[in-house]
């Protein structure tokens, strides 16, 4: 039977179980709003890096040489990195990227590697454990570490023969859904890419003169490319993650209104039947004491 001083504890607890939702909407909030810029602000390095493809592409062009080999495309074997989440209160947000992931696995899939233990464990659950975990960055700032970090795997991976294929598996925001899981080939290079490179030109009069011999300056161009392409993808990943979160706060809210408002109108009804008790036993002992004897 609950009691007043039971209502009253309810009430404090789900005020303070309140005021951690405010907290954590808020912080989403300006997560999202972070990585949102973050992803704004590699654009400009991204068209840096597509000006040295014109350069480089245009160049071999003129000597007669075919688009080049960004990685040993002669193997089946492939890398699939997982992007996912180290924390919770996001939703679905872990088994939508889980779960495609799972469908996406195959045979020829020589290393998996997984960004967030939530993610990892579930993959774990049905048998796929990844052999690489890296942990997520706790904000934005440390997002070109864990680039840097994945790109020195990649090149590990792809340094000797067998691996033909880098894939990248995350949830971005489509329209209203807050995560959609896609795919994306980080490499080989795409020829869609090199070919609209070539075809793009370069927009001065005139081509650029470099010094670095063209296999190094290709080999570097493809590195930064990657750097661009992953932070990107974890920008909008991040987003996603904090915006399903955000959506799991307020509605998280709706209900420890709706509950405070039911433990308020429990607690009311309460108090006024312990009162009314209250008054009864006055008037019943008042008159017990002052009724006239038989």
């Amino acid at each position: 039977m609950e009691t007043l001083e039971t209502l009253s504890e309810l009430l404090e607890t789900t005020g303070d179980i309140q005021s951690i939702v405010r907290t954590m909407k808020s912080l989403s909030a300006v997560s999202i709003r972070q990585y949102e810029q973050a992803e704004k602000a590699i654009a400009g390095y991204e068209k840096t890096i597509d000006l040295g493809f014109s350069a480089l592409l245009q160049d071999r062009r003129a000597r007669g040489l075919p688009l080049p080999m960004t990685i040993d495309a002669t193997s089946q074997a492939e890398v699939l990195i997982v992007v996912g989440s180290d924390r919770g209160l996001c939703g679905r947000y872990n088994e939508i990227v889980a779960r495609f992931a799972e469908e996406n696995l195959d045979d020829g899939t020589a290393v998996l590697a997984v960004i967030g233990a939530r993610t990892a464990a579930r993959l774990e659950a049905v048998g796929r454990n990844p052999d690489r975990l890296f942990l997520q960055p706790g904000s934005v700032a440390g997002l070109g570490s864990l680039v840097q970090s994945v790109i020195v795997e990649i090149e590990r991976w792809t340094r000797g023969p067998g691996v033909g294929r880098v894939r990248l598996i995350y949830n971005r925001r489509e329209g209203r859904s807050l995560a959609v899981p896609v795919e994306r080939v980080l490499l080989p290079i795409p020829d869609t890419y090199l070919a609209g490179r070539v075809a793009a030109g370069w927009p001065g009069p005139g081509l650029p003169f470099f010094r670095m011999e063209p296999e190094r300056l290709l080999s570097w161009l493809v590195r930064q490319r990657l750097f661009v392409v992953l932070y990107q993808a974890l920008a909008e990943a991040f987003s996603s993650e904090h915006a399903t979160r955000l959506a799991a706060m307020q509605s998280a809210e709706r209900n420890i209104r709706e509950r405070r408002e039911d433990l308020n109108a429990a607690y009311r009804r309460k108090r006024q039947e312990t009162i009314t008790r209250e008054l009864l036993d006055l008037v019943s002992g008042f008159e017990a004491v002052t009724g006239s004897p038989e």
